[in-house]
């Protein structure tokens, strides 16, 4: 089996500061391992309205500024910083992506050329965003599709397919939720993804707003090609993703675990395997009879 990809979303969780992005691109990398970190884009004032980049925050104990505008933009890199955090990533050997909002963004990242670039739920629905992607970018399109009724994934890959950037575009199995209870995963959608959209799409992936690393072991052993989850170094600070997001040492973990599980998931090339042949010839019996 392929060995799954694993993206360490940092996200916001660098709290606006560029030393801590540098520091969590090095423990992804170095400590836990993993494939790719991943940030998110956003031109505030195309993504939000003058009444919601106005208005207080919704939860002022998360708020790094005195409305929701300002909070988004004290937490907001400019190009400059994503090209400096693309260069980190070259410097610590791991992948760099980011989650672009508008298509402003999408147009500023795509310019840096990652490898791919990732459709947060809330977005994937903005049909334009999408065209641009799959019309004027050559890097895999990922998508999420918490949030997201059958129909509308459908649309979502059809437009895909008119583009002809179907073969480009990994789906994500999402619960939006920020944590999500082990009840409303809903692991097996990744299930209905592949029976849908396995033939038509290149891959399936699973981004995760759970506790644990349990889950994502049974997401690799259900199929999908891509783990993501939220990484933070301490789940104590402010801000909403920060309790639904893995500190250094459960990343490592997942990261070896994903390793271990997708090593296991085999069928065995031969009826008797060669670690098996001496113990069948010490142990095996019928009857008090060895077998040779």
């Amino acid at each position: 089996m392929k060995v799954p990809k694993v993206i360490a979303e940092i996200g916001c969780n660098h709290k606006g500061d560029m030393e801590i992005a540098r520091e969590m691109i090095g423990i992804a990398a170095t400590f836990a391992k993993c494939d790719f970190v991943k940030f998110q884009k956003r031109s505030n004032r195309e993504l939000l309205t003058p009444e919601e980049y106005n208005a207080p925050h919704p939860n002022a104990q998360n708020s790094y500024g005195d409305t929701y505008g300002a909070h988004r933009e004290f937490l907001e890199f400019d190009v400059d910083q994503h090209r400096q955090l693309q260069q980190y990533c070259k410097e610590f050997g791991i992948g760099y992506s980011t989650s672009v909002w508008d298509l402003t963004s999408a147009q500023q990242i795509a310019g840096l050329n990652p490898v791919f670039i990732k459709i947060p739920s809330a977005c994937n629905l903005n049909f334009p965003m999408l065209e641009f992607l799959a019309r004027d970018y050559r890097g895999d399109i990922h998508i999420s599709v918490g949030m997201t009724t059958h129909e509308e994934q459908e649309q979502i890959v059809q437009l895909m397919e008119k583009c002809n950037a179907a073969e480009r575009v990994v789906l994500y199995a999402c619960t939006s939720g920020y944590p999500v209870s082990f009840d409303q995963v809903c692991l097996l959608e990744l299930q209905t993804l592949n029976k849908r959209f396995g033939s038509r799409i290149k891959e399936i992936g699973f981004s995760g707003h759970h506790l644990g690393i349990a889950v994502d072991i049974a997401a690799v052993a259900l199929g999908a090609s891509w783990i993501e989850r939220h990484f933070t170094l301490d789940r104590t600070w402010k801000g909403t993703d920060h309790a639904a997001s893995l500190e250094p040492d459960g990343l490592r973990r997942l990261v070896r675990d994903v390793h271990a599980v997708s090593q296991a998931l085999t069928f065995k090339d031969a009826p008797i395997l060669a670690i098996e042949a001496p113990q069948r010839a010490k142990l095996k019996r019928v009857q008090g009879v060895h077998f040779n």
